[in-house]
């Protein structure tokens, strides 16, 4: 009923301008013929209008959202009215008052119907006279800002006015968008904010509009807007906007101050290796397991396997995977990774042709006070995911391992580091014999946001009123954000599953146990990563904040590595991603070596597994301090 009268209202509106525009446009054509006409020809001039708009959905138009579409289409019933008009008058006999006549006419009903839309526009927006607004000063390129203006435009209570606009480019400063001036480049914008300041005009915050601005450029307007004590936000992106009469400001995140440029991955090459597949991740409840099902069931695989101790992260992501992927066949699977039987059951069951190891103990400090399960995790576990998928047929294994595994100075790190041996002598193996499973190998360092990580526990301090614990002042760590770091994952899997004539350095290395390592960029330091946190809660460390220094735990290194001294890192042929040849074990050295290393932990001999771990990884220097190795009296570890 609504609609209706909506329509009805543009009708006549319409049919009322347009009878108006008949007369208008014949005096205006023919000064000297007057203002009087014939009833008809007033009404002649609507009947003409409403026919020739209906081609072209005039009545149907919202005008409060009146747009260039709109005008266009004004424009052509406008001309199409007149040449109806035009006919009437030639079969009526009354005849053309000029030849220009219809040329008048259409340009006539053009500007009065342009006109009432454009009024009808500017009273739907009019802001109430008197409020005061808070002046906004937009970053970001003028397609973003123009985004931005017409949604504020839309808002009727909107509370904020945009001063000026500054571009990442230098040739559009002194041009207007929407009344807002484009005041200059970004690397011009200390001046311009401090010209705001001075003039009267401070903004209130400052909204970055571009999603490309990111890493230190970033950075350098947090600095700059802190000196002028003028707060920073983010819009949505174009995939998460609100709807148009609203616009839902974030606060940076910190995962924008990370100066990383986006890699190009291959989706062809990831495709092929995972479309119509059966594909298994262990630990899929994890922050990388999770996230590595979801890029997985992108590609759609013909069936996704989560294998998963935990029972309630195991319901998390497939419930997230059912809402995102409804089609998408996935199975879910309570599973140990070292229950050797129960993972061969599940292969048996469900053969996967492609597997992503995900599946760990990554806390250092957990893994130093309880060793013995994390080698039997890390280590044998790892082993027993990769022979029975190498007994059920699967054609690839993928093993996520870590930084921590070069020069380990920690239980957590060894473990890994022995996972790697392992996981590299299947790999040389198959890839000699030109048979059998792949073993591909991805090193990567920490991930923001993940599980444990540093960031979530900033995070709850800062929520707590602090203060942010820091084991040492000098301590730094790579960072990169889970989603690209799974993508690199995949970039991976496709490259060391895939044979490629020509690009024999990559194959050689690969041959002779190369790990691929991603591209970490540059170390953060992480008692900068403190402070950045605190000035994007919009505080002041050590003033508002206390930044304490704890002292370095057991295991825990300085600065971690990507590769040992004497892997000199290698470019790939694939983007965001280099290789390493560690030092390799022959198969059946290493296979000893972890019977052996299996019954050690069976028995809970923590002497003998330590010797084993260091005869496996020579340079593993054990950062104990607390922690005490030597077995007790009844042969059990301290620690089990």
């Amino acid at each position: 009923m609504a609609r209706s009268r909506r329509i009805a209202l543009n009708v006549l509106l319409d049919g009322s301008v347009s009878a108006v525009a008949a007369p208008l446009a014949r005096w205006l054509a023919a000064p000297e013929g007057g203002m009087l006409h014939p009833l008809w020809f007033i009404a002649g001039g609507g009947v003409t209008l409403l026919v020739s708009g209906l081609p072209f959905r005039m009545p149907q138009q919202y005008w409060r959202f009146s747009g260039l579409s709109d005008l266009i289409g004004i424009a052509g019933a406008s001309v199409v009215s007149a040449g109806l008009f035009m006919a009437l008058l030639v079969l009526s006999g009354f005849g053309l008052p000029t030849p220009t006549f219809p040329l008048i006419h259409a340009l006539v009903l053009l500007v009065l119907l342009g006109a009432i839309r454009m009024v009808w526009r500017i009273c739907t927006r009019r802001q109430p006279w008197g409020r005061v607004r808070e002046r906004v000063l937009l970053i970001g390129a003028d397609f973003e800002a123009d985004l931005f203006i017409r949604a504020m435009e839309r808002n009727q209570v909107s509370s904020q006015k945009v001063v000026g606009v500054v571009t990442l480019s230098e040739q559009q400063a002194g041009r207007r968008i929407h009344s807002a001036p484009i005041l200059g480049a970004l690397d011009e914008f200390a001046e311009l904010l401090r010209r705001l300041v001075v003039s009267g005009r401070r903004p209130g915050k400052i909204v970055v509009t571009s999603p490309e601005l990111r890493g230190a450029a970033l950075s350098q307007v947090l600095d700059i807007a802190r000196v002028f004590e003028v707060d920073v936000f983010r819009t949505p992106s174009l995939t998460a906007l609100q709807p148009a009469a609203h616009i839902d400001l974030q606060p940076i995140a910190i995962e924008d101050l990370l100066n990383r440029a986006p890699v190009a991955l291959d989706g062809r090459g990831i495709q092929q290796l995972l479309s119509g597949r059966v594909v298994a991740v262990t630990g899929a409840g994890g922050s990388i397991g999770s996230e590595l099902v979801r890029q997985i069931a992108a590609y759609q695989p013909a069936t996704l396997l989560l294998i998963e101790q935990n029972e309630y992260a195991l319901w998390q992501i497939h419930l997230d995977l059912s809402e995102r992927f409804p089609a998408l066949s996935c199975v879910q699977v309570i599973a140990d990774v070292r229950d050797r039987e129960r993972m061969a059951d599940v292969f048996r069951q469900y053969p996967p042709e492609i597997v992503f190891h995900a599946a760990a103990l990554k806390h250092v400090p957990l893994v130093e006070n309880n060793p013995i399960e994390g080698v039997r995790t890390n280590v044998l576990g790892t082993r027993v995911v990769l022979d029975t998928a190498q007994a059920a047929g699967a054609r690839a294994t993928v093993l996520v391992s870590t930084d921590k595994a070069v020069n380990p100075s920690s239980l957590m790190g060894a473990s890994k580091r022995c996972a790697e041996i392992y996981g590299q002598a299947l790999d040389m193996r198959a890839r000699n014999e030109e048979s059998s499973m792949r073993c591909v190998t991805v090193r990567f360092g920490n991930v923001l946001g993940s599980t444990g990580s540093v960031v979530p526990l900033f995070r709850r301090q800062l929520q707590q009123g602090g203060p942010l614990t820091v084991t040492h002042p000098n301590m730094t760590r790579y960072f990169m954000t889970i989603p690209e770091a799974v993508g690199l994952v995949l970039q991976a899997a496709a490259r060391g599953t895939c044979d490629r004539g020509g690009e024999a350095v990559t194959e050689q290395r690969l041959r002779e146990g190369g790990i691929f390592v991603l591209d970490m960029g540059e170390p953060v330091l992480i008692m900068d990563l403190a402070c950045q946190m605190i000035r994007l809660a919009r505080l002041r460390p050590h003033d508002d904040v206390e930044i304490k220094i704890t002292g370095l735990r057991p295991g825990e290194k300085l600065f971690e590595e990507l590769f040992h001294g004497r892997e000199a890192p290698v470019p790939t042929d694939a983007a965001g991603l280099r290789i390493a040849t560690p030092r390799t074990v022959d198969f059946e050295l290493v296979s000893q070596a972890l019977d052996s290393l299996d019954a050690a932990c069976h028995r809970g001999d923590l002497v003998e597994v330590m010797r084993i771990l260091q005869d496996l990884v020579p340079e593993f220097r054990h950062n104990t301090g607390a922690l005490a190795l030597e077995p007790v009296a009844d042969g059990m570890s301290p620690h089990e």
